[in-house]
């Protein structure tokens, strides 16, 4: 992996949901909803749900993984049966329908136990006819975006927009074949991961993912908006 001098990397993914919100601003005072793709979109997402005055609740989507190469992503799945996969990714290691299925249904077992676990028993907010924001840490592939993107249109969006602090030039391209907008706040010519980009990529956890929701949520009900 190249090495990036700590200038060009966030400290952290709080840092890097502050500058994705600068570049978010114009939405300010819409019906906006922020959603974060778990678990490390969730700390970005915060920062630029506070910034904008906006809803934020969680998206599931969990990735499909190569077998053996877990972090290369043959496809997503997402909330509401969604499934997208990289046809690229699937023909060059010969990954056979079986093994996805099979991949997937495993992945499913997880996004329902995390579905249960961050929501804490809350309703999704709703999204029809609101301009709604999908955040996440980064675009590496843009397969689990993709399927949020694609998940997040049965619901109705008056708008859906894609915001990362740093993604690849290829993801961040062909997200804007399926969103409305699409803000990168960094699309490196050298980029190999997101992690590459963040001095502090340390995992987020489960019990950081419900604080965040929850204060966020606190947040809102002192001023008299919608959680």
């Amino acid at each position: 992996m190249p090495t990036v001098d700590s200038d060009a990397r966030y400290a952290d993914r709080r840092e890097a949901g502050l500058a994705l919100a600068e570049r978010l601003v114009h939405l300010a005072g819409r019906d906006l909803v922020v959603l974060a793709l778990p678990r490390g979109g969730v700390p970005v997402a915060f920062e630029v749900a506070c910034a904008l005055d906006a809803s934020l609740d969680i998206y599931l989507v969990r990735k499909l993984g190569v077998p053996g190469q877990p972090e290369l992503a043959v496809g997503a799945i997402a909330s509401g049966g969604v499934r997208v996969l990289n046809p690229d990714v699937v023909a060059a290691f010969a990954v056979p329908r079986r093994v996805i299925d099979e991949i997937a249904r495993l992945e499913q077992v997880e996004l329902e136990r995390r579905e249960q676990t961050y929501r804490e028993g809350r309703p999704a907010v709703a999204l029809d006819g609101r301009v709604v924001v999908l955040a996440d840490d980064g675009l590496a592939t843009g397969a689990s975006m993709k399927a949020a993107v694609n998940g997040v249109r049965q619901h109705r969006p008056a708008r859906v927009v894609v915001g990362v602090p740093v993604g690849s030039r290829d993801a961040c391209r062909d997200l804007e074949s399926v969103a409305d907008q699409v803000v990168c706040v960094r699309a490196p010519a050298d980029f190999a991961a997101v992690g590459q980009w963040y001095r502090d990529f340390s995992e987020t956890t489960d019990g950081e993912v419900r604080r965040l929701l929850r204060e966020r949520i606190a947040m809102r009900a002192a001023g008299g908006g919608p959680a």
